[in-house]
């Protein structure tokens, strides 16, 4: 009898212990990233057409390196001297980091509105040009994304391909949004959907 209970009590460990080890695989299972999408969507009424993309992350960052097109090569993009005009971007990054959310430009013309701010680990530039029927452009970036691009060991590159990577960890966030004068739409965003419905 005391056999039977001992042998009782080690099968009843095993299976507590199984059950647990169980347990924390399927919890892992849960915890497991869904895949991210990278979304565009581009209406234009005008010619009465639509663009519709879907694409995961984790595609575009094996795909954006296999593309050598003029300033696009292995996942980066050269970016000429002059359009920085000896401008220390890393050290302007590097300062915006550290400083805490705040509003760094607001212009506000007859013309135009824009606003450049840092709130809640994005970038945010906000555009608005009444010359064109007021157009808008609003973009977020959050700032791991902007660390990324700028992660390459060359001065004039962009690294998309280390920008997509971060945008896989960055949650839901709408990128862009850009609506013109003949009303033609573009909205970019990456969340844990495959389709824009």
């Amino acid at each position: 009898m005391r056999k039977a209970m001992r042998r009782r009590t080690r099968f009843g460990a095993l299976v507590s212990m199984f059950a647990a080890g169980a347990m924390a695989l399927a919890g892992g299972a849960m915890a497991a990233p869904a895949e991210r999408y990278l979304h565009v969507n581009v209406q234009d009424p005008a010619h009465d057409g639509s663009v519709n993309v879907n694409v995961p992350l984790a595609l575009a960052e094996k795909i954006v390196p296999a593309i050598n097109n003029q300033d696009l090569h292995e996942g980066k993009v050269s970016i000429h001297s002059s359009d920085l005009k000896d401008v220390d971007v890393r050290a302007l990054l590097d300062a915006v980091r550290t400083e805490p959310d705040n509003e760094f430009v607001t212009v506000k013309e007859k013309d135009s509105d824009v606003r450049v701010a840092k709130a809640n680990g994005n970038i945010i530039v906000h555009v608005i040009d009444r010359k064109n029927k007021d157009a808008k452009v609003d973009v977020t970036v959050p700032m791991k994304v902007v660390d990324a691009l700028f992660s390459s060991a060359k001065s004039d590159e962009l690294d998309i391909a280390a920008a997509l990577h971060a945008l896989s960890d960055a949650g839901d966030v709408l990128l862009v949004t850009v609506q013109d004068s003949t009303n033609q739409k573009v909205r970019i965003w990456v969340d844990s959907r495959n389709t824009q419905d």
